[in-house]
């Protein structure tokens, strides 16, 4: 039996997995905030090695969904960028587990916040990551994979929400910092980003194993 339908499946499986873990282990972290704490932090304190490992699973399960979707992608320049696009997601989520942030805003308690050359390794790992999850529906919202007019339009609000909400995050990540307006809503906009990102390549590996399917019925 082919495997592609078993790959594409794989996304679904990371796309589930990554963004509900990381919220129920931020609802019920002792001294993190949903609102205030940033996805990352969660990898650091108690219970960080759940957020290593969510990152590290993920990220395995989104490699083996780019092959999925380079065996069924038609050929085409999408076929080539969206998988690629996917994989740098997934070794970007796979950097980021293995090599923790930095203390922030307070999170994990009583610990010191510097900036350390693992802290920025993972900032890079997180800026590939949040670039890939909004290039990649991007890609995939024309050509004759797109599946007609309401996906090309999902993908590509898709794409702007995930861009929109990091940027944001960004940016209150640093009026945070700065003091000027605290606690600011980095965490709720960086968790909307990853919401987002990775309800698209659920909603992605659903469309693409249909469209496998029937083409090889």
């Amino acid at each position: 039996m082919r495997p592609t339908a078993p790959l594409l499946a794989c996304g679904t499986a990371a796309g589930v997995l990554v963004p509900v873990l990381l919220l129920l282990d931020g609802a019920t972290r002792p001294g993190y905030s949903l609102w205030h704490h940033g996805a990352s932090q969660l990898g650091t304190g108690e219970r960080g090695w759940l957020q290593t490992a969510n990152f590290v699973i993920g990220g395995l399960l989104l490699f083996a969904f780019a092959a999925g979707m380079r065996r069924a992608l038609p050929a085409g320049r999408a076929a080539v960028w969206a998988p690629f696009l996917v994989a740098a997601a997934a070794l970007a989520m796979v950097v980021a587990g293995v090599v923790p942030t930095d203390p922030a805003l307070g999170y994990p308690p009583g610990l010191s916040e510097v900036v350390t050359t693992a802290g920025r390794i993972h900032g890079l790992a997180g800026l590939v990551l949040f670039a890939a999850l909004a290039a990649t529906p991007l890609v995939l919202a024309r050509g004759p994979h797109a599946g007609g007019r309401g996906w090309a339009l999902y993908s590509r609000w898709s794409g702007a929400l995930v861009i929109a909400f990091a940027v944001a995050a960004g940016v209150a990540f640093r009026l945070d910092l700065q003091g000027v307006v605290r606690p600011a809503p980095a965490g709720l906009l960086e968790h909307a980003a990853l919401l987002v990102g990775f309800t698209w390549i659920v909603t992605a590996a659903a469309h693409l194993r249909r469209r496998y399917t029937r083409a090889e019925a």
